[in-house]
């Protein structure tokens, strides 16, 4: 089933809560339909906005041409062997929702990844990760839908070029290309990922968690830490962590010996941004109705009615300040439009 609007609200299609309003809003299930709709408005392919739930985006712009959200839900599983479970999942369910489904019939994989925000859709798209994982570990393949051809095709892992944060579709050449179904291949005997020192804190030395403990603990830590969408405005890690050389990062800890670093690849380490933006003094911060979460320093929020230049001039600051302290450039996480 398709619903076209006209001149549509997008306040409560991105969780920032910025005003802006879609010229079109494509709302569907069914492929055919998509693509019959796209042919039959005569949509143009270069002002087309894909979303799911609008937790990774900040609407800079107060008009935007054609949304597209893909609303289809189907979980299915393909394939059962010894060790593994291949399931199809539409782009449009809930994130968390398929986490729970897959923790519930006891497939595991994911239960690091709880409560995230967005949809099944989004999670390659952004490389998702959190708590020791990443979503690109657990992904089979993806099945793309190219707008302006109406091909239908599926990328392999590797073929999604996946990265730190990032894959192949952040790539605005793909800027066309709407992720419709993706495949993951889960553990029919899971074993527990608790490499996350937080996580590890959860559990009493020596005990051995199942997948429902970690998801509840990841739950736990989240909530305690994170603020939900539903009632401040935010749209989660605002800044990546960044990757610097060993060089610079030892030479770093020569001043701040306190400063956590973790292994990345060979020859570089991960900075937690959000303890860059705390020793900074921005944590808590707040002007007018933007400002940095009180409990976690990488999460800037909108306490009102706050401008996407309000946010982003705060984030302008932030960057400033972590690159005069520390000679550290972050990177915005999420996705500008």
């Amino acid at each position: 089933m398709i619903k076209i609007f006209q001149n549509y609200p997008l306040k409560q299609s991105n969780s920032f809560g910025l005003d802006s309003i879609a010229h079109l809003f494509i709302e569907t299930d069914d492929q055919k339909e998509l693509l019959d709709a796209l042919n039959t408005n005569n949509i143009d392919q270069n002002n087309l906005l894909l979303i799911g739930t609008g937790s990774n985006i900040l609407l800079s712009v107060p008009n935007v041409g054609t949304v597209i959200h893909a609303v289809n839900t189907d979980i299915t599983i393909l394939e059962v062997s010894r060790d593994s479970v291949l399931i199809k999942c539409g782009a449009g369910l809930d994130w968390d929702e398929f986490v729970e489904w897959t923790v519930s019939h006891g497939y595991g994989g994911l239960e690091n990844l709880s409560l995230i925000p967005g949809s099944v859709g989004a999670a390659p798209i952004q490389n998702i990760g959190a708590y020791g994982t990443e979503v690109a570990i657990w992904v089979e393949s993806v099945s793309v839908i190219d707008l302006s051809t109406s091909r239908q095709f599926t990328l392999s892992r590797d073929e999604c070029r996946f990265g730190y944060r990032d894959s192949l579709f952040k790539d605005p050449a793909y800027r066309s290309w709407l992720v419709w179904e993706v495949i993951f291949l889960l553990d029919k005997d899971p074993r527990v990922n608790l490499t996350y020192t937080l996580l590890k804190q959860e559990f009493s030395t020596g005990y051995q968690p199942d997948i429902k403990e970690v998801r509840e603990a990841v739950i736990r830590i989240r909530r305690s830490k994170l603020p939900d969408p539903a009632e401040i405005g935010n749209a989660g890690s605002f800044f990546k962590n960044p990757v610097i050389s060993a060089c610079q990062a030892r030479l770093l800890r020569e001043q701040y010996p306190e400063m956590p670093t973790y292994y990345h690849d060979p020859g570089t380490v991960k900075i937690p941004a959000g303890w860059l933006i705390e020793q900074c003094g921005w944590k808590g911060f707040r002007e007018g109705h933007v400002g940095v979460y009180p409990k976690q320093a990488l999460v800037l929020v909108n306490y009102g009615s706050a401008t996407a230049y309000e946010v982003l001039s705060l984030a302008d600051r932030i960057v400033e300040s972590v690159k005069k302290s520390f000679g550290i450039k972050l990177e915005m996480e999420i996705r500008v439009i």
